[in-house]
């Protein structure tokens, strides 16, 4: 997801923490939801919505007792479940809280499907308004816990299922939603059904709709993988030359990444509160995303780089949503510097690194930062520039070859699955042969980043440099690149910094023209100059 603030075009000892990391969400490791089929009715005479899910539960063990997250009525909004059956009888349910407590009759089926039928307004997470050129329209708009306010589901990632739409609504709507079209017929009284199938499992976060007039194209096939625009009408030609570079940039992942999980890559102008939001196979892009001039190259790579990370490889719980955030910003980046050239990995990550020091002014806390209780709450600077900044220096540390082994390695592992910290620091130090437990700890666990004041002089041959870090919680311990300038020429030295107050001597025969702290942004640090 990109935040609208962030650029316009554009988540102690890990083992505790693991263990105690905040979680306001019951999780029921009993029960694995398997499939969901969600059937709406959405008509233009009202906001109202008719729906059937038919949820598919595997019980690990013995059934037990389980919850579904909807949003009860109160009001105006939310919804009315009208009725719950157990296979083809009813079931034994309450609803109440805002979720419908379901106990299985049969205790000996592993796995058993049950329907919710149910109305209502949404008031949030399905977004029924009008496009910015006054057309109906309805948008799936999850993230991070909406899914609630619309469908009936355990909506949080660290549960994910397959997912099928089947939207009838008035025929003169386009429909787009999560999965592969495998069906579109029209009904009587001027209705039309759309199917979608998505069978990789997804999060309620990322599962969306979009309905309304929408002019369509297939705009690449990349590996099988058909690349779609859906843009509004009034915005065609302007949208599908602002979205056909997304074929180039899921060329680059598969290539760098791994396979591809989903059946197939829409990308979508919205009505959306966020700037992009990575729906599984079918992104949704701000409205006035669409401009005609090709400068929403970035956004697009952040959210087709949540295809891979956050999506298929999911954070189970909220506090590590670096994980995904985190590596969007990042493999964005490298998108971009696979394109134009180091220097533009270097002017990204210097304006990151800035809003990174802003930020921690008014909000010092840690990338992991546990004492987060609402989901809302977790996107931040921290999670998507200083997360992005922790992999760039871990790729400095381990070296280009090691670092992509181990992320290839590290999404082959958590495809489809859910993923914490300490789970990828397990793989890159099983790639690397490196501990990497100080390094984690100390960038994601700990707030800040080193503030250094320094100076230097030359004197018998050699460069003499006085280092003193000033932040007061923490002395971090990295290496630093120096670069010694002289005659237009730069030599780098590689120093370890590891004391609050350092001295250290570099060999120069003559005098540098000028001393250059990290030339190349591999180390986050603040310079705070004498």
């Amino acid at each position: 997801m990109q935040l609208r603030a962030v650029t316009a075009v554009l988540t102690f000892t890990l083992a505790w923490l693991t263990v105690n990391a905040q979680e306001q969400y019951p999780k029921n490791e009993s029960v694995d939801i398997q499939n969901y089929v969600f059937g709406l009715h959405l008509n233009d005479r009202s906001n109202e919505i008719k729906g059937e899910a038919q949820v598919t539960v595997l019980f690990k063990k013995n059934a037990v007792p389980f919850a579904l997250d909807l949003i009860q009525k109160l009001g105006e909004f939310g919804m009315e479940v009208t009725e719950v059956l157990d296979g083809d009888s009813n079931a034994n349910y309450s609803y109440t809280n805002n979720k419908i407590n379901i106990i299985p009759k049969s205790s000996t089926e592993a796995t058993q499907t049950y329907t919710i039928k149910y109305q209502g307004i949404p008031e949030r997470g399905l977004v029924i308004d009008t496009t910015k050129f006054g057309k109906r329209s309805f948008f799936g708009d999850n993230w991070p816990n909406l899914a609630r306010h619309w469908l009936p589901s355990v909506d949080h990632p660290y549960d994910k299922a397959s997912v099928e739409f089947q939207i009838t609504a008035p025929d003169h709507y386009d429909v787009v939603a999560t999965g592969k079209k495998v069906e579109e017929s029209n009904l009587e009284n001027g209705y039309k059904l759309t199917i979608y199938k998505e069978p990789a499992p997804v999060a309620t976060k990322v599962m969306t709709i979009g309905v309304t007039e929408f002019a369509s194209r297939l705009v690449d096939n990349i590996d099988g993988i058909e690349v779609s625009a859906w843009v509004y009408p009034q915005n065609r030609l302007e949208g599908f030359g602002d979205y056909s570079v997304a074929g180039n940039v899921l060329e680059y992942f598969i290539d760098h990444l791994g396979p591809y999980s989903y059946a197939k890559l829409a990308n979508m102008q919205a009505k959306t509160q966020w700037g992009g939001l990575e729906n599984a196979g079918t992104i949704a892009y701000f409205e006035n995303s669409v401009t005609g001039n090709k400068t929403v190259e970035p956004l697009i790579a952040h959210e087709i780089a949540h295809q891979w990370f956050g999506n298929s490889a999911t954070e189970k719980s909220w506090n590590h949503v670096w994980l995904s955030e985190g590596f969007a910003t990042y493999f964005c980046i490298l998108y971009l510097e696979s394109v134009y050239g180091d220097e533009r990995r270097k002017e990204e990550l210097a304006i990151d690194k800035q809003q990174i020091f802003d930020y921690y002014r008014k909000n010092p806390a840690p990338i992991v930062d546990l004492s987060i209780k609402d989901p809302m709450k977790v996107l931040s600077t921290n999670t998507y520039q200083k997360g992005g900044w922790v992999l760039n220096m871990l790729r400095h540390k381990l070296e280009d070859g090691i670092f992509w082994e181990g992320i290839r390695n590290y999404y082959a592992t958590y495809q489809n699955s859910n993923v914490l910290t300490d789970d990828f620091r397990h793989v890159m130090e099983k790639v690397s042969g490196e501990d990497l437990e100080s390094f984690f700890e100390q960038w994601l666990f700990v707030k800040g980043h080193p503030q250094i004041k320094w100076n230097w002089d030359h004197s018998n041959g050699k460069v003499n440099l006085k280092v003193q870090q000033l932040q007061d919680h923490h002395v971090f311990e990295f290496p630093l690149e120096i670069g010694i300038v002289k005659d237009g020429r730069m030599t780098i030295k590689t120093i370890k910094i590891d004391q609050r107050n350092q001295n250290i001597v570099i060999e120069s025969k003559d005098r540098p023209d000028s001393i250059v702290f990290d030339p190349n942004e591999w180390t986050l640090f603040e310079d705070m100059k004498y």
